[in-house]
């Protein structure tokens, strides 16, 4: 059985605290114990509860985030959550684990809990070892009002259409409100590309190329725009073509 990371989130806005108690709940590994409303509130949780990992906003009456941590030595791990960027290298002095700036995406925090998650397994003494494969990359994108789990070797290609994308796999076509970049952002440089504006696609799915046009491995056709023709053929044809010999 998975050992659960046991949370508290702080923040003085009662929309910030919803969404991290919604991002929390999506992760099985992760456990609420409670939320408060400031640093004060904080102090009394943390002598009524055993805590794995605190989300801590930095502006909130009375005491601040930073304000906190100057007073407290012996806290548990720390993710800052807040809507100033100016205060992350301060917020790091204090060895945090992540700075989260608002609005806070889930795939940003996943990325933060994924860190904490290592560290928290290290602290434990459960090390990795080679019976355990390695995980394949994955990232989540909100489809139909639920969190979807997008392994990327399963994506065929990522299309935007207008303000959604549209990620397609073997098995379902996900489509989700968010811009491509922002899908973008997730993927690997080495093994996606862009080949037009409104569409980006693994190299490893690429059957055939053309001028103007990729085929994928499943018969999917891919437009090739001018801005991108000469990076898709560096891409795709580097290192891997067979030229003939001469006799």
């Amino acid at each position: 059985m998975v050992e659960k990371i046991r949370c508290i989130i702080v923040d003085d806005e009662p929309l910030a605290r919803e969404v991290l108690q919604e991002y929390v709940q999506v992760l099985d590994h992760l456990e609420l114990l409670c939320t408060a409303e400031s640093a004060l509130e904080l102090n009394q949780r943390l002598s009524e509860h055993s805590v794995d990992l605190i989300f801590l906003d930095i502006q909130m009456p009375f005491l601040t985030g930073l304000d906190f941590l100057k007073l407290r030595s012996d806290l548990p791990m720390v993710i800052i959550t807040t809507a100033y960027p100016n205060y992350a290298l301060e917020g790091f002095n204090f060895d945090v684990m992540d700075y989260l700036l608002k609005p806070i995406t889930f795939n940003r925090f996943f990325k933060a809990i994924s860190k904490a998650t290592d560290y928290h397994k290290l602290k434990k003494g459960h090390v990795a070892t080679s019976d355990h494969p390695k995980e394949e990359p994955y990232f989540f994108v909100k489809c139909e009002g639920r969190y979807q789990r997008i392994v990327t070797s399963d994506i065929l290609f990522v299309k935007a259409m207008e303000n959604y994308v549209q990620i397609k796999t073997p098995t379902h076509k996900h489509m989700s409100l968010m811009p491509l970049r922002a899908i973008e952002e997730n993927l690997d440089p080495t093994e996606f590309m862009r080949t037009h504006k409104s569409y980006i696609v693994p190299l490893s799915k690429i059957q055939t190329l053309e001028n103007h046009e990729l085929i994928l491995v499943n018969g999917e056709k891919i437009p090739i725009s001018r801005n991108y023709r000469k990076l898709v053929h560096e891409m795709v044809l580097k290192d891997r073509v067979i030229k003939r010999g001469t006799q």
